[in-house]
């Protein structure tokens, strides 16, 4: 890729997304060295750019810099990843409530289609995992919006990615698939009877269930 294909915004912006991909695809693993020389090679650009996209990543937990050592994908530990689900945890159930009690019913009509792709993506013997749980953070991002506080959204963005460093893991769990989407029919009776309680309650044990599966 040379730089007269990326994108008209800033240049350490469109190297910082296509590393994130990176990232999150596995092909740049958890603990292995990013060779700055030959990844500016690869996009035709300098290293000035390719640093500053560091920096972003740095700045959201992707990427570790290491004094004289250049930077590596991070590595998360179980206390990591113990971290970022706790506030999560917090940060989700919180916005299942104020949704259970304020969203309208056209907001609520688009969780439900969001939660029938789900359905729909999880007919046995036709499972796309990486389908599977890309639409489930379709489902938890519009649950945010719809709850409508920028602050936790930013917040939220960030520990996601953080958590998706690990989502490998949590894939290849036998039936995690099967509950995952029986967590979500509990969330989603719980939100369309508008019942922050047990919304709340429901995203608290869907992100304590998603842990366990992970670790």
């Amino acid at each position: 890729m040379s730089a007269a294909t990326l994108t008209p915004r800033a240049l350490y912006e469109e190297v910082a997304e296509l590393l994130r991909q990176r990232i999150f695809s596995r092909e740049l693993e958890p603990g292995s060295w990013i060779d700055e020389m030959k990844i500016a090679e690869e996009y035709g650009i300098s290293r000035t750019p390719l640093r500053e996209a560091l920096k972003v990543l740095a700045a959201e937990g992707l990427v570790t810099m290491k004094v004289r050592r250049g930077a590596y994908v991070t590595e998360v530990s179980q206390q990591d990843l113990a971290d970022v689900y706790h506030l999560l945890s917090l940060l989700e159930s919180d916005a299942a409530g104020v949704v259970a009690e304020r969203a309208t019913e056209a907001q609520l009509h688009t969780l439900q289609l969001l939660h029938a792709e789900l359905e729909a993506a999880a007919i046995p013997g036709q499972v796309d995992r990486e389908h599977f749980f890309a639409i489930n953070e379709r489902f938890h991002m519009q649950l945010l919006a719809i709850a409508n506080n920028r602050w936790r959204d930013q917040m939220v963005a960030d520990l996601r990615k953080v958590m998706k460093l690990n989502r490998h893991n949590s894939l290849l769990k036998s039936g995690r698939i099967d509950e995952s989407l029986r967590e979500h029919r509990a969330l989603m009776a719980a939100i369309v009877a508008r019942d922050p309680t047990a919304a709340m309650a429901r995203m608290r044990e869907h992100f304590s269930n998603g842990l366990e599966a992970a670790a």
